[in-house]
């Protein structure tokens, strides 16, 4: 049997857990035609680049498959049939993954830092900076006086240019 990796993009109108039903309404089609889901991850409601049939968001679901291609065909054809299934991308892959995915994990390490947004930050690391760093500061008017005042820059000159004047 070969591996395959498959990407649907269900409606944004029905829940997470109707869309984990599709999940599983697609694994029972590839189990019954003598395959096995290795991983289902839910990635969650997803912004869309553009829109598909009226929607701007999707639930992403993502299937790991072992299993023969009759079986992947009666999968994607119950796909196109199903009214929910916006989208979907069955690919052959060499071996399937068995460590979450690359949208996964970097949900999580979000949730580890302890927000939505993630790092806002510039230099200082807040978004509109640190307020003790801006405090502990002098005024500009302060630093700029005691900036020590450089000297006007010079213009080069060339050696080249002096021989051939002469």
């Amino acid at each position: 049997m070969a591996f395959y990796e498959c990407v649907f993009i269900a409606r944004q109108d029905i829940s997470a857990t109707q869309a984990e039903a599709l999940a599983d309404q697609f694994s029972g089609v590839i189990e019954e035609n003598g395959g096995q889901v290795g991983k289902k991850e839910m990635w969650g409601l997803r912004n869309m680049a553009y829109r598909i049939k009226k929607n701007r968001k999707g639930h992403y679901i993502l299937l790991n498959l072992d299993a023969p291609a009759a079986a992947v065909h009666e999968m994607e054809r119950t796909m196109r049939l199903n009214e929910d299934v916006l989208r979907y991308l069955t690919v052959r892959v060499p071996e399937l993954e068995t460590e979450p995915s690359v949208v996964v994990q970097s949900r999580h390490s979000r949730d580890d830092r302890g927000g939505r947004g993630g790092d806002r930050g510039g230099p200082r690391g807040g978004f509109r900076g640190d307020r003790e760093d801006r405090d502990s500061r002098p005024p500009r008017e302060q630093r700029e006086a005691s900036a020590p005042a450089s000297p006007p820059p010079s213009a080069p000159q060339d050696s080249d240019n002096k021989e051939s004047e002469a």
